[in-house]
């Protein structure tokens, strides 16, 4: 972690620096992506300004100005003939599909909301949400979210989701569940390649009504609703029970979008679900587990999407945190494997303590 001894003043005043003028920086280098001058360095190597701005269609001066902001950014290099080069991070950020994910989901979900952080943080509530949508929580707002802002959410998602998602189902399906329940099941992709993998399971599927209605049409296209029953539920109505008799309960990158009571709340109702012998399977991204720098700063700077956009209340959790609310709900993990499908996640099998 960094610390404040043995840095020079001009280091500590460069990171400041950056640090006040990162809403530039970001806009600057997403229009270096966007408009084609990343792209276009990493296909034709080091290239001038005019060539550059000629390939892409742009005015000299605006190519420029991107350009010049590219290299304090760190993005491209600008040699001694006056041609510009792309860097390492210039091509994560046009090429790599975890970079481009977090960039797009920061822009088109959070970068207008992120303005009434200090409000989401006083009054515990969502307060950027109104920018996309008049819903209380972004969950509500999903199946109708304004275009580019729904796409982006859902390859986010999806991004982090999916790499886990072979992996940990070989493990879910170990013990040949013939009932799993999905928690949370968004579109509906946990559950057809659960259905997919083993034609003897059934799932029953929970989420808010209109998310149900994408995962009912993800598993008719599918061939697969036949083995599916849909429950309609507003988890943090601690009344509301899932349902029950299931060999395995799925919370897939769901219980971060809860607060700590919620969470305990949820898993209560998960254990009271299971059938005798039956375990629930958590699959959570845990900023302490991170093999990675980069992994534990994405996971503070999503909290910070849960305060101002999601709900206002959660956030990406810490192992240290989350595991006593396992044990406050009266389960006891019985497995605990990090970094499942390379993407930093953590699957926690637990059973009845």
């Amino acid at each position: 972690m960094p610390t404040r001894a043995r840095r020079s003043l001009d280091e500590v005043r460069l990171d400041a620096q950056r640090l006040a003028m990162a809403p530039i920086t970001f806009q600057a280098v997403r229009a270096l992506r966007d408009l084609g001058l990343l792209r276009r360095l990493y296909d034709s190597g080091p290239a001038d300004v005019d060539a550059l701005a000629e390939h892409t269609g742009l005015p000299r001066y605006g190519a420029l100005v991107l350009l010049e902001m590219g290299l304090s950014a760190r993005v491209v290099t600008l040699g001694d003939d006056g041609r510009f080069d792309i860097t390492p991070t210039g091509i994560l950020l046009d090429r790599d599909p975890m970079t481009r994910a977090n960039m797009d989901f920061t822009q088109d979900v959070c970068y207008r909301g992120l303005e009434h952080l200090q409000a989401a943080v006083r009054e515990g509530r969502p307060a950027g949400l109104a920018e996309l949508s008049p819903a209380s929580t972004i969950y509500e707002a999903l199946a109708t979210l304004p275009e580019p802002a729904r796409t982006s959410w859902f390859a986010f998602d999806h991004f982090y989701s999916d790499a886990a998602f072979a992996p940990a189902l070989e493990r879910v399906l170990a013990g040949r569940p013939r009932r799993i329940v999905d928690v949370g099941a968004n579109t509906g992709r946990f559950a057809r390649a659960v259905l997919t993998t083993d034609p003897d399971v059934h799932v029953a599927l929970v989420d808010h009504p209109g998310q149900l209605v994408e995962a009912e049409a993800t598993l008719r296209e599918a061939g697969l609703l036949h083995r599916a029953t849909l429950h309609a539920a507003d988890l943090l109505d601690p009344e509301a029970p899932l349902p029950e008799g299931a060999d395995v309960v799925w919370l897939s990158q769901l219980l971060d979008c809860f607060a700590e009571h919620e969470i305990v709340s949820i898993l209560r109702r998960a254990r009271a679900a299971l059938a005798p012998g039956g375990r629930v399977a958590i699959l959570e991204l845990l900023w302490d587990r991170q093999r990675f720098e980069a992994g534990t700063f994405i996971l503070h700077a999503t909290s910070l999407y849960f305060t101002v956009m999601a709900n206002g209340t959660s956030r990406m959790y810490s192992a240290r945190a989350f595991l006593p609310l396992i044990a406050e709900a009266g389960l006891r993990v019985v497995e605990d494997v990090d970094d499942v499908g390379g993407v930093g996640h953590t699957l926690l099998v637990c059973e009845a303590a």
